[in-house]
């Protein structure tokens, strides 16, 4: 999981400052403020740690078949306010469960950019709980590695230059004797933490009205939920126990947002295409038919149940085309998910209807402060602008941006004064 993000000069963020990073945490904001860059930031490690090209320092993107976003340039990527040096960092703390060598553990890099304009890594921190180890850019493109606290580096040479932003080089870690192990599981547990993000963007697929199945359990879900159905049909077909975890979940989640009491997998004759069927009030509908709000919230509940524990689920928007009951609902389903699978949820969302749930179960003590966040993201002129939300024992908030979410006192009072003065004017 991670515990902790903080970006500098990276993109709209002149400096985040320490973000702290729960179980379950909510980014609101204004439109273009900043929230899905926090997301990005890691996503970019995340794609760079995927390269197949293991000397990249940092992987912007541009490959439509395999890369998460195309970031563009390192001018794209450098905030417009950066000063001299124009460089920026990303880093990132995170704790890992289940027995890992490296339970805990800091990254933090910082970049610059070549005379030829390509992005290059001026300074690689990783650190566990008691080492630190460091990957220090010297002149023409050598490196020097620095361990501890030293003051002199072990060595330098450009065969240290650092791997995919996380690693250090074959020849570092064979140099560092009795330390080089260290290093590999220290990144080695970097990597598994990139890689086990799943990701679901704003804008999904409209559903098909069947599906052909090449009997393989995909990786993950899809940046657009594109294998949000091919996972639903390997959890049904590839089971032999008759038991379904995931459509059994899905239908849970989707008759407490009252959207359809249950989903169904069913097959097509003796073909290998298949249809989802939603079943409400004793109609069974395929899912091309019914509402589009179904097919926009399917891949957010199946990635919530296919994605394993220890897992980080980015959503952008997960609320679109749901009614406000069904947005609501998305709070107990992040808390109560995270709670039960050990995964971890980044939400960012303009829901109002999420939020306030989220405040009614802290309130009713089902989440704890230790296991929610909730940041608000705000522009400052041409930078971004983090406020923590300080929420009371009742789930009130202490800080709260005036107006973001309306004013619906203030349009009750209106409303009140408009029937009252009408009401006047019709008197004789």
């Amino acid at each position: 999981m991670f515990t902790q993000l903080r970006l500098i000069n990276f993109k709209a963020w002149k400096d985040t400052g320490p973000v702290s990073l729960k179980p379950v945490t909510m980014l609101l904001g204004t439109n273009s403020s900043g929230k899905s860059t926090l997301i990005q930031s890691l996503l970019l490690l995340k794609q760079t740690v995927q390269s197949p090209d293991r000397t990249v320092h940092l992987n912007l993107g541009g490959d439509e078949i395999n890369d998460l976003f195309n970031f563009g340039g390192f001018e794209d990527v450098l905030n417009q306010a950066a000063e001299s040096p124009r460089q920026f960092s990303i880093g990132f703390d995170f704790a890992r469960d289940g027995g890992a060598r490296i339970s805990k553990g800091k990254f933090d890099c910082t970049y610059g950019q070549t005379s030829s304009g390509s992005v290059v890594i001026q300074t690689l921190d990783l650190r566990t709980s008691d080492r630190r180890f460091r990957a220090i850019r010297r002149d023409k493109g050598a490196f020097s590695i620095v361990v501890d606290e030293e003051t002199l580096p072990r060595f330098k040479g450009r065969n240290f230059a650092p791997e995919r932003s996380i690693a250090f080089s074959a020849d570092a870690i064979a140099d560092l004797n009795q330390d080089g192990p260290i290093v590999e599981d220290l990144s080695l547990a970097i990597r598994r933490e990139l890689e086990a993000i799943s990701y679901l963007g704003p804008l999904r697929r409209k559903p098909e009205r069947d599906y052909a199945w090449n009997k393989t359990k995909p990786g993950d879900v899809g940046i657009d939920g594109r294998s949000a159905v091919d996972a639903l049909l390997a959890s049904v077909l590839l089971r032999s126990d008759g038991q379904n975890y995931i459509v059994n979940g899905v239908s849970s989640w989707l008759a407490r947002m009252k959207v359809a009491d249950s989903l169904e997998v069913r097959q097509q004759g003796r073909s290998n295409r298949y249809e989802l069927i939603v079943h409400r009030d004793g109609v069974a509908c395929n899912l091309r038919d019914v509402g589009i709000g179904v097919s926009q919230v399917l891949p957010v509940l199946v990635v919530a149940h296919f994605a394993p524990p220890g897992s980080t689920i980015m959503l952008e928007e997960p609320e679109i085309h749901l009614h406000p009951l069904a947005q609501s609902v998305l709070a107990e389903l992040f808390v109560t998910i995270s709670q039960q699978r050990k995964v971890q949820f980044i939400v960012e969302t303009h829901s109002e209807h999420l939020f306030r749930r989220m405040q009614t179960l802290m309130a009713k003590q089902q989440v704890s402060p230790n296991e929610a966040a909730m940041y608000f993201v705000e522009r400052d002129g041409k930078t971004a602008k983090l406020r923590e939300l300080e929420l009371d024992d009742f789930g009130r908030v202490k800080n709260w941006p005036v107006g973001f979410f309306g004013d619906a006192l203030g349009e009750t009072r209106e409303q009140a004064r408009l029937m009252f003065e009408r009401q006047q004017a019709a008197k004789p």
